[in-house]
């Protein structure tokens, strides 16, 4: 699942403190959760590829509007980037993400904001800004659409609170059901995630993200994967606001 993978990155487990912490007093629940936490963490794209596709977005007033985006995922020495940018079709106007994963360290995030520049990537050290540092910052939309940049990097997974609930088919597909909760939520951010991880390909089949009083925020859903080239990809990717009534889907260029 090469485009799966990468967009997020499908990536890190947590922070080093967290990795020294002692499994003594966890559950089993809860030390299979880290495990499947790490493996996900551990699926590092093997080479450095490029894609496009739209952003198809309804808003919560019920206006539609697309994105054209550009994703690439870039593999260095120590660690690999995860770069997402996106432009408004008539305005030319959106943001350039900037996500550096690394093995047993936090992601660190970094956006630019794009105004009449059209669609010209960023060379990869030349972004002159100063990194996203807190859950507020990350809890910001990319190109005003219902992915926020913590979704795109998949920060869920590098949260200590993990546990494995229960396995259970779900859309066709046998899952593991992953709990991920956050110990310290923003007023904005979500407390807790549910993902429901494919047992035998290692995507996220569904997700459900809950705020900071525990009510229903999102709904993630990965649809329509392709073998393309001897590599299962994800098609299109949808993000349902359940409290605003707005939706994205992301809509890729497979190449086959």
């Amino acid at each position: 699942m090469k485009t799966l993978a990468a967009v997020a990155a499908m990536i890190l487990f947590f922070a080093v403190g967290a990795r020294a912490e002692t499994t003594n007093d966890l559950s089993d629940a809860e030390i299979q959760g880290r495990n499947l936490a790490r493996q996900l963490a551990d699926v590092k794209p093997t080479e450095n590829f490029t894609n496009t596709g739209t952003l198809k977005i309804k808003d919560a007033k019920g206006k539609n509007s697309e994105i054209l985006i550009k994703f690439l995922v870039v593999i260095k020495a120590t660690n690999w980037l995860s770069i997402y940018e996106g432009v408004e079709t008539n305005s030319e106007t959106g943001d350039k993400l900037r996500i550096i994963h690394q093995e047993s360290l936090a992601n660190k995030y970094a956006i630019v904001h794009v105004c009449g520049s059209g669609t010209t990537l960023l060379q990869l050290d030349d972004w002159g800004v100063s990194p996203l540092s807190d859950e507020a910052e990350m809890t910001m939309p990319f190109c005003q659409s219902d992915f926020w940049f913590a979704d795109l990097g998949l920060e869920f997974f590098h949260w200590p609170e993990q546990k494995l609930l229960k396995k259970e088919v779900k859309r066709s597909r046998g899952c593991s059901v992953l709990e991920s909760t956050n110990p310290e939520p923003s007023t904005n951010g979500y407390s807790r995630v549910v993902s429901w991880i494919d047992n035998d390909g290692g995507g996220i089949v569904q997700a459900f993200a809950y705020d900071a009083r525990g009510k229903l925020l999102k709904e993630f859903y990965p649809k329509d994967f392709e073998k393309v080239n001897g590599q299962w990809q994800v098609q299109e990717m949808e993000m349902i606001n359940d409290q605003t009534g707005s939706r994205t889907r992301l809509e890729f260029d497979l190449k086959k």
